[in-house]
């Protein structure tokens, strides 16, 4: 599992937080649902049930590769993804102490 995120941090550990944290991360690869309950320690359910509302609100766009494996990524035109990675970054710059 990995360490807690800047966004963890402040808003605590819950299974959607954890998926967005693990998607900003990697905003420029493409993953899949096995992937990132690999990398979370999240369960392969826990990841498919909490990513369907960042996909109902377009912060995640997703793409069918075959018949049944779905591939996911960061929707970067968004203006709620770009908030979000603008203000992840500024928070990670304040908790990591370089922006004293």
């Amino acid at each position: 599992m990995q360490n807690p995120g800047s966004l963890e941090k402040i808003f605590g550990n819950t299974a959607q937080l954890t998926v967005l944290e693990y998607l900003l991360n990697n905003k420029d690869n493409d993953t899949y649902l096995s992937g990132i309950a690999a990398d979370t320690g999240l369960s392969h359910s826990t990841v498919s049930r909490v990513i369907e509302p960042l996909l109902e609100i377009d912060l995640v766009t997703e793409r069918p590769l075959g018949k049944q494996i779905r591939v996911f990524r960061l929707n970067q035109d968004n203006e709620l993804t770009k908030y979000l990675i603008k203000f992840k970054d500024g928070l990670r710059h304040i908790i990591d102490g370089s922006g004293k």
